[in-house]
């Protein structure tokens, strides 16, 4: 094939790629949703490992060979339940002893009873002396006091008989077994050493999680709060527990302050086994049947007029379409909006618009385009070292630490600094505040300002502004539209200047017959 017909064909390709691009740029213009009702749950979430709630260290008071082993790990048992044998030869010899002791004794005071009333019927006839007599009241009491100690002694023969063998001491599980039949084991009473440990036992109907909070989730959390628990061997069923109580001490990993959360956890059929790891979610806010939208059709006064000129409207006119609705919207019809057949809440301590704020301070211009804020004090030039320095693992100095861990705490307060809709918002706190979003009217786009609440990152509560029988659009993101405006530029340059490489091959001119000069 020849030079024209490639450059035909390759100029054929390019406009329909011209086309298609400029098709898929009216596609991505805007997406509509409909508002609908949703539950939104927002979470902190944190990791951890199951853990026990009590785990007892079981021993025997009784030394000597183990003869009889009747659990094994993994085994439930029942209070008082015989867990293990050892060899009673010896407590058993020492039984039979303090029996025969105690006859003994029992005899003896039967003979010093006898001999203390004869003693007193002579004392009484003066046939004795008080020394005979007061020395026949002494054998009595040591004799009596030799049967008390008998008897002591046999109670404990007996209890050292009962020793060897070992009785669970709570109803639970086995979950480590450190003895076999044929070990001797020690005692803990007579062994300085702490005698032997034969079995660990715990209760696993119900058991908690030690999980690490970030600290600046930590505020949002209290005891009570329900939590749901994911283990990597049920991934498709979720475990239900609860925030138990938070540990004042922090613990800090790699420069990230953390707080210990103990989350307690039914345990019904013991699926859950100590040592697994898990992920917690922890609900700090729950809305249930709420009109929601997607945080990406969320639009503040700062980036409205970028939205309305992707919508092909003029921004000035829809600057005063909201000012105008502004002006109409009495206090009193605000806080009596309907809300989908219901009654918006009134709340005098809203949050005002991201507009309504000052605007002083530092600022930094983010990859995609947009103007964050940056905290007091803090630099554009520290976080981007800081972030240089992170990306490459050298170690970050104090004020830089200092820096990014502001910056992370703000960028928490605002949301994150704003999700694909453009906006800034609030993360998990539920107050309401108020944006702009862009709804179909008889099939043309207009701007109307909304109160929200509850935001899961991914869909936020609407409070006011809005129906289920609305429509709201939700726009790409300005990087997005900056991106496809540069690739159309590029695609305009190219048809302009011809094709890479193409254009470098001149058309041939035919060649013409050679000249004869004659002389």
């Amino acid at each position: 094939m020849n030079t024209k017909l490639w450059g035909s064909a390759a100029a054929t390709l390019l406009l329909a790629g011209i086309s298609a691009c400029s098709q898929k740029q009216a596609t991505l213009s805007y997406e509509a949703v409909p508002v609908e009702r949703r539950n939104l749950v927002v979470s902190a979430s944190a990791s951890g490992a199951i853990e026990p709630v009590l785990t007892v260290d079981v021993k025997s008071k009784a030394s000597g060979e183990i003869i009889g082993m009747n659990v094994q790990t993994g085994d439930d048992v029942k209070e008082d339940q015989l867990l293990a044998s050892i060899d009673p030869r010896i407590p058993r010899n020492n039984l039979a002893q303090a029996q025969a002791n105690l006859e003994v004794a029992q005899a003896q005071l039967g003979n010093a009873k006898a001999q203390l009333a004869r003693s007193d019927t002579l004392f009484k006839a003066q046939a004795i002396t008080q020394t005979e007599y007061d020395g026949a009241r002494l054998d009595y009491a040591n004799a009596n006091a030799s049967v008390i100690r008998a008897r002591s002694d046999l109670e404990n023969a007996r209890d050292r008989m009962n020793d060897t063998k070992l009785r669970a001491p709570l109803a639970g599980t086995i979950i480590t077994k450190n003895v076999e039949l044929g070990t001797v084991i020690s005692s803990p009473t007579t062994d300085v050493g702490g005698g032997t440990v034969l079995f660990k036992m715990a209760n696993l109907d119900t058991v908690q999680i030690r999980a690490l909070v970030d600290e600046t989730d930590i505020g949002k959390v209290s005891p009570g709060l329900l939590s749901t628990i994911t283990v990597d061997a049920y991934p498709n069923r979720p475990f239900e527990g609860s925030v138990l109580k938070i540990e004042p001490q922090a613990t800090v990993q790699q420069n990230v302050t953390m707080f210990n959360v103990l989350v307690r956890i039914p345990n019904p059929n013991h699926l859950l086994k100590p040592g697994m790891n898990t992920e917690v979610e922890i609900h700090v806010g729950r809305r249930d049947n709420v009109i929601a939208v997607p945080n990406a059709a969320l639009r503040t006064q700062r980036d409205v007029a970028s939205a309305a000129q992707v919508l092909g409207l003029d921004p000035t006119q829809v600057q005063q379409q909201l000012a105008t609705a502004s002006q109409q919207q009495t206090p009193t019809n605000r806080d009596s909006a309907s809300l989908g057949g219901g009654t918006a809440r009134r709340d005098s301590t809203a949050a005002k618009p991201d507009s309504a704020k000052p605007a002083g301070g530092n600022t930094m211009t983010t990859p995609d385009g947009r103007t964050i804020q940056l905290p007091p004090g803090v630099t554009e030039a520290q976080i981007r070292s800081a972030f240089q320095k992170r990306m490459s693992g050298q170690e970050l100095t104090p004020a830089e630490q200092s820096a990014m861990a502001a910056m992370r705490q703000m960028m928490q307060r605002a949301g994150g600094g704003g999700g694909a809709g453009g906006g800034g918002f609030r993360r998990n706190t539920g107050e309401a505040s108020s944006y702009i979003v862009f709804t179909l009217k008889n099939g043309k786009p207009t701007p109307v300002q909304i109160r929200t609440g509850l935001t899961d990152l991914d869909y936020i509560e609407v409070v006011s502004g809005l129906t289920e029988h609305d429509t709201v659009l939700v726009l790409p993101s300005a990087s997005l539209l900056n991106a496809q405006r540069d690739m159309q530029q590029r695609m305009r340059n190219v048809t302009g200047g011809g094709l890479p490489g193409v254009q470098q091959q001149q058309p041939t001119t035919p060649a013409r017959p050679p000249t004869t000069t004659r002389p």
